[in-house]
């Protein structure tokens, strides 16, 4: 009787606690990935890969990043890929969201508990529709899945057959729109880098995916950019910005290079360099060999890949909205403005110093990861700093060294993986009470600075 009080006690907290619930819930999704693959009837061989493996792939899958030790395609049966694939989708839409269906279907009401945890899940602040929210999102991202399956079914099908070519375009297309950057292809996209189709698809996907849903369900609801929310242009414009300036980026600093793209028609350049341009902010899907980049390229992809997409999305990295409220703040302490003002709206103090707060934090993560990489490996610092990013951004780019790395970093990864899916911010809460504000106010002091 006194356990049973213990554990109902401690079930109660975590509810109470919906940044803990998260965490928790991740922390159960990739543990419980782990020991499944790390049996050897989902190989290929019969052999077992290994827990730390095991565990860095599912990791991989729940946190929706694409680093891989072995080849999806090669190494995985078809059950292997299945339970994959069944780990990308509950990372990418949420734990949360899927553990809520139940009740849905049952037709019972989800109680405050479990909307405060869809809340916290899908970043908004009211209670007001988020059960709305939820049947949106679970029929949004199944409908566009299908939608994006069908249209590669036609490309794979004729090329795979029936079952096999089926099969590749709803593992692509679930990735892609979950900003996964899996593939059971063998080679990612890039066999087919010539075939517009496949591309076009697999980067709206993941544009989609990466935007966030509140902000896809405003486009469909309102259908015109002046009448949507702050959050939803400041989300549409740097993401825009941003695809063009990585694109351009990528074109200018490979155009030359015979590693990548430099034997390539202008035509099949401008794809790869929009391609990548998409999937480095997101996704881990490649349609050029990453391991001949240059070194500036190299560093503009880490860039890109530290913002990341969008909050409330498939996506992890910093956020774009994070970017764009430390870009605004530091114009407007440039000109001496007393308020950070976007589309006519002041932003809030409060959020400025939550985006510092996830900057520092992100940075301190990545840089202490990659210093550890540097002391157990013996590989270019580049190459390190590319793939802590990738990992903590949960991107799944990589220069071809994940599969050589030691045990110990591959454990560093996993924790990256897992702290950048479920946010740093998140975890910071979680630890801490949330709510704690101090009886005290200090003297105000000038410090200087610059």
């Amino acid at each position: 009787m006194f356990k049973d009080n213990i554990i109902v006690k401690t079930y109660n907290k975590v509810k109470l606690n919906p940044p803990l619930a998260i965490l928790i819930g991740f922390f159960i999704l990739i543990m419980t990935g782990g020991l499944l693959l790390n049996l050897g009837s989902f190989t290929r061989s019969g052999e077992s890969i290994g827990f730390i493996n095991a565990l860095f792939t599912s990791a991989s899958a729940s946190c929706v990043t694409g680093l891989t030790v072995v080849n999806t395609a090669s190494y995985w049966n078809l059950t292997g890929q299945i339970i994959i694939l069944c780990l990308i989708q509950i990372g990418g839409i949420g734990i949360m969201s899927l553990a809520t269906i139940f009740p849905l279907i049952l037709g019972k009401k989800i109680d405050l508990k479990n909307r405060q945890l869809l809340r916290e899940q899908f970043s908004v602040s009211s209670y007001s529709g988020i059960v709305r929210l939820l049947k949106y999102i679970l029929l949004f991202s199944f409908s566009v899945e299908s939608i994006g399956a069908l249209i590669l079914a036609t490309r794979f099908v004729p090329r795979y057959g029936i079952f096999k070519g089926l099969w590749y375009s709803i593992f692509q297309s679930v990735s892609a729109f979950c900003n996964a950057g899996f593939d059971n292809l063998g080679d990612s996209i890039y066999p087919f880098r010539y075939d517009p189709i496949v591309n076009v698809v697999i980067m709206a996907l993941i544009v989609i995916g990466g935007l966030g849903f509140l902000v896809s369900q405003e486009i469909l609801r309102k259908k015109s950019f002046k009448k949507l929310s702050v959050h939803s242009k400041l989300v549409l414009l740097i993401s825009a910005v941003l695809i063009l300036l990585g694109a351009l980026g990528f074109f200018v600093l490979e155009y030359s290079n015979k590693n990548t793209i430099a034997t390539e028609s202008i035509a099949t350049k401008i794809g790869q360099s929009f391609f990548q341009s998409v999937n480095t902010r997101t996704s881990g899907f490649y349609s050029a060999q990453f391991a001949g980049l240059r070194d500036a390229t190299s560093f503009l992809l880490i860039l890109l890949m530290f913002i990341g997409g969008s909050p409330g999305s498939t996506a992890g990295g910093l956020k774009t909205t994070t970017l764009g409220v430390l870009v605004l703040s530091s114009f407007s302490a440039i000109k001496g403005e007393n308020e950070t003002v976007v589309f006519n709206r002041s932003i809030h103090q409060q959020t400025i110093r939550k985006a510092l707060a996830l900057v520092m934090v992100s940075l301190l993560l990545i840089i202490s990861v990659s210093f550890i990489l540097t002391i157990v490996e013996e590989m270019p610092f580049i190459d390190f700093l590319f793939e802590t990013v990738s990992a903590y951004a949960t991107v799944g780019l990589s220069k071809g060294i994940t599969s050589y790395l030691s045990t110990m970093s591959k454990v560093f990864l996993t924790i990256t993986m897992y702290l950048g899916r479920v946010g740093p911010l998140t975890l910071g809460y979680a630890i801490s009470n949330r709510h704690r504000q101090s009886r005290l106010r200090y003297p105000d002091v000038d410090i200087a600075i610059g």
